[in-house]
């Protein structure tokens, strides 16, 4: 019985440390396939916190990621970068408490992670406090998920 646990609890961690790209449909999977290479390529990143630490993890956002994303829009890999939160709470269950979109050149852009670790490295020399700060912005964190948007026409 407890190795069946086990293996079931395997199963559930193999599950969640697949990127959702992975799990998507295949149509979904087909579709970002084929989107135009030089099309810009939009996803919003949605961030729930524990109770009680949305604001910690904000300052850690700021502070350590969002200097990266910036640098990444002076390259031209990032076109646009918005954050919003949610005026009111909502229901546990569908409870976010940031959502940044950003608005990638294109799908290549969104993926190629070729040059980030020297931008880390430039922007902050103290990589042992950096590493430490980012590691404590993710345990504060109760989920993390990407949304992939897709254009859809409302014409007939």
């Amino acid at each position: 019985m407890q190795n069946r646990i086990l293996l079931i609890g395997f199963f559930v961690l193999t599950l969640c440390a697949l990127p959702l790209h992975v799990l998507a449909p295949p149509a979904a999977r087909a579709q970002e396939a084929s989107a135009a290479p030089e099309q810009p390529y939009v996803v919003e990143y949605y961030y729930k916190a524990r109770w009680g630490y949305a604001d910690e993890f904000l300052r850690l956002f700021k502070k350590n990621h969002y200097p990266v994303l910036k640098k990444l829009q002076e390259t031209g890999r990032i076109l646009q970068l918005t954050a919003v939160r949610p005026r009111y709470h909502a229901t546990e269950d569908g409870r976010w408490d940031y959502r940044v979109t950003i608005v990638w050149r294109n799908v290549a852009a969104s993926q190629d992670t070729t040059g980030e670790a020297a931008i880390i490295k430039e922007l902050f020399p103290d990589q042992e406090t950096f590493r430490r700060e980012e590691q404590r912005r993710f345990e504060i964190l109760l989920a993390h998920w990407d949304v992939p948007l897709v254009s859809q026409s409302l014409e007939p």
